[in-house]
């Protein structure tokens, strides 16, 4: 009889008893009980790894409630980015109930009477996009390059790796800062492109490195020999087996851009009003700081750092839940 620590592959879904009085073998050596097995698919077993995992599943449903948070941010703070109430300017946060305040000032509110709950609920709107598209899209490109790169080889590996090599080799925030000020005009959308243009080729080398192992197996030869295409066995017969690694550093790319985002924004060169964004936030807050608008800059950095951290606890989830190694929680 299988056990769930001899093979995950099968679940005890039942366990039906002996009726009373049912006659027993001879040897009397027959169990009471029969046990129903099912296999589990490819899904449920990484959902059973992942779910082991506590901290990822805290990320998890974090990073659920900032998008929900981001989709209804006009329903969390009705107030506009372009209004203005200066009536409300500069007030603290008080969590004292009932308010003798508009609830919106929760967090306090800015030079301008804008509320800080309206720079975090809008501002997860482009902080958590260009993290997200940013690092979806370096996937897309790393993936592409890297799989012709790992299948062919010959001078195509050799001139892809070598566009890999001039693009790791340059320095990635001057960079960013420079193409931001000069090419984005505070246009997230071209953000995320410069973002995707230059974060492609960890991904690409990652990539490589599998395509390399599996272009000469058994199923990627008999592919060819039934006379599937070139571009068939990449995309559907070899990629499905070198994802996993792919779907980790993709959500770890995540934090990392939404820092990168965070930090232009800081030095005045990426979101421009009447955008928001976390980064911006900070930006503004830096010069009243000092004089004690403590919450202008505490709020924009917690959610920044919740943001990442629970990104970091998904990705390590999602790392021992694709793992087929892993025993993560037995």
């Amino acid at each position: 009889m299988l056990t769930p620590s001899e093979d995950e592959r099968f679940v005890l879904s039942q366990e039906v008893p002996t009726p009373i009085g049912a006659p027993h073998s001879a040897a009397g050596l027959e169990q009471d009980t029969e046990i129903a097995a099912r296999q589990l698919g490819q899904l449920e077993l990484i959902w059973i790894r992942f779910r082991r995992h506590k901290f990822a599943l805290i990320g998890a449903t974090v990073i659920g409630l900032l998008i929900l948070m981001a989709v209804f941010a006009p329903i969390i703070s009705p107030e506009s980015p372009l209004g203005y109430n200066y009536m409300a300017s500069n007030v603290p946060p008080r969590w004292t109930w009932p308010w003798n305040h508009d609830w919106r000032y929760v967090m306090g509110s800015d030079t301008n009477g804008h509320a800080l709950l309206m720079w975090i609920a809008y501002g997860a709107r482009v902080s958590l996009a260009v993290g997200m598209f940013s690092a979806l899209l370096t996937s897309v490109i790393g993936i592409i390059l890297g799989g012709i790169a790992g299948y062919y080889g010959g001078w195509t590996d050799t001139i892809i790796m070598r566009a890999t090599d001039v693009v790791l080799t340059l320095p990635f925030l001057p960079l960013i800062i420079l193409l931001s000020y000069y090419v984005t005009g505070g246009n997230w959308v071209l953000i995320v492109l410069i973002f995707g243009l230059l974060g492609w080729p960890g991904v690409a080398r990652l990539i490589r490195s599998y395509y390399l192992s599996f272009t000469r197996q058994e199923f990627t030869e008999a592919a060819r020999a039934v006379g599937v295409s070139d571009a068939r066995i990449i995309f559907r017969h070899i990629l499905p087996n070198a994802l996993s690694p792919v779907i980790v550093s993709t959500t770890l790319a995540v934090a990392g851009f939404i820092v990168a985002e965070a930090a232009i924004d800081f030095l005045g060169v990426g979101i421009r009003w009447p955008s928001v964004s976390w980064g911006l936030a900070l930006s503004n807050s830096q010069n009243y700081f000092g004089v004690g608008n403590w919450w202008w800059t505490v709020f924009p950095g917690l959610f920044i750092l919740i943001t990442v951290l629970a990104i970091n606890f998904m990705g390590d989830g999602l790392r021992d839940a694709l793992d087929v190694r892993s025993r993560a929680g037995e």
